[in-house]
Parts: structure tokens; sequence; C-alpha cells
């Protein structure tokens, strides 16, 4: 190879989070926490609903986070999503304007969905366990439509695989 690391290569990811380290330090001046995985870097905050300076932080962090990746990694605002999250008691309080990824506006969601996980604005898993209740029925209505061609432990096996596991 002329340059980069084959995928699947051992130095890949050790690498890669050398190259972002600066990312994550630039984050972290915002008073913001950095989490990366893989190829995909989120922006994570905690504070209290008073915080008028939050969403102003977050679009200035994010503008700079786009200058920095400018050349080098790309940033797709289509694929960006902010949710802004509380008891179900200060929803009243978190901001509603979108927030600025470089030339795109991003308007916050109810839902956003982390490593197979639904996190929903309330914090009430509302979302993930409709999703698991979906997916469940499904495997269910999969195998109902082959259920007579199966021995009992096949049949078992196939619950246990597409069911249980969700």
């Amino acid at each position: 190879m002329l340059f980069g690391v084959p995928q699947g290569s051992v130095l890949g990811q050790i690498l890669f989070f050398l190259y972002v380290a600066d990312l994550l330090q630039l984050v972290k001046r915002y008073g913001l926490h950095p989490h990366c995985s893989a190829d995909d870097t989120q922006i994570y905050v905690f504070s209290d609903p008073p915080d008028c300076t939050l969403q102003e932080r977050l679009s200035v962090c994010v503008d700079e986070v786009f200058s920095w990746m400018f050349n080098r990694l790309q940033l797709n605002p289509a694929k960006t999503e902010v949710l802004w999250s509380s008891s179900v008691r200060r929803q009243h309080q978190i901001p509603t304007g979108s927030a600025c990824v470089g030339d795109t506006s991003v308007l916050p969601v109810r839902t956003v969905r982390d490593l197979g996980v639904y996190i929903d604005a309330d914090v009430v898993m509302s979302a993930h366990v409709t999703a698991i209740i979906k997916a469940c029925f499904a495997g269910l209505r999969q195998i109902r439509s082959v259920r007579r061609s199966l021995t009992r432990t096949t049949l078992t096996t196939l619950v246990h695989a597409l069911v249980a596991t969700k």
C-alpha cells in the first residue's frame, strides 16, 4: 500500500484514535463530552435546564469541529441528529430551535438510535420498548409461516434466535 492502513488491520483503530485525538480535545474545550466509536463521533453534554449558553456553545463547537474536519474527514449533516433530553416535568424548558452544522440547520428530534438502543427525549425508553416488541412480533410472524414444517427442537431454536435474543 502506498498510504493508509488495510481495512481490518489491528493498527487501523489505534491510528484513527490518534488521528482524532485533537478533535476530542477541541470538543472538551467547550465543556462538552465526546464519544468515539469506529468512524462515529458523538457529543454529549449535561446541564441544568436554565443554562442559556448551552445551545450557543454546542453550535460554536460543531462549527469548529466542521472546520477541523475540512480536508480531513467528512461531517455529514444529513446523518447529524440533535436530541435534548429531560424529565417529563422539564420538557418545556429544553430548546426547540435548530442547531447549525456547517450550512445546514438540524432540528431536534424526539428519538435517536445509538448502537441499537433507542433513546427518547423524555428518557422513558418507550421508543426502544416499542422497537423491541415490533422486532419480536416480526420474528414470531416469520416462524408462524413455517412452524408446521419444523420439529419441536428446531422451532425452539428459531424462537430463541429470532425472539429471545431481542
